[in-house]
């Protein structure tokens, strides 16, 4: 049986993958630039975040959503590719639902590829 390490209690991570400009606006992507035109935007953690709560936050209608997204915490950002997010375990689950559900929307200019504990092995 493999031992687990919880590196950050109470904490998920999104793992985001960025789009290309053309991707993000919606565009087909045979009418994308080639992909060495295509400038992707550098982008801070806290404001990957700050976008990430703001996106979801327009969920009005799914009270526990907004509700678990006003207690959530900016926790790091590894590798302009992983959104570590803190909270109330209750509030996380909510994130996971609504993952599950499709209902939980990316950061402007990121899609979402998965979402996992912050665990590593012992």
């Amino acid at each position: 049986m493999e031992k687990f390490l919880e590196v950050a209690p109470h904490s998920l991570a999104l793992v985001l993958s960025q789009l290309r400009r053309g991707d993000e606006e919606g565009c087909p992507s045979s009418s994308s630039p080639p992909p060495a035109a295509v400038k992707l935007q550098h982008h801070t953690g806290y404001e990957v975040f700050a976008n990430f709560k703001a996106v979801n936050m327009q969920h009005f209608w799914n009270k526990a959503l907004t509700d678990a997204l006003s207690e959530i915490f900016f926790l790091g950002w590894i590798d302009e590719h992983v959104l570590l997010i803190q909270g109330k375990e209750v509030h996380l689950q909510v994130l996971r639902n609504g993952w599950t559900r499709r209902t939980l929307k990316p950061p402007q200019g990121f899609d979402i590829m998965c979402i996992g504990e912050c665990v590593t092995h012992a």
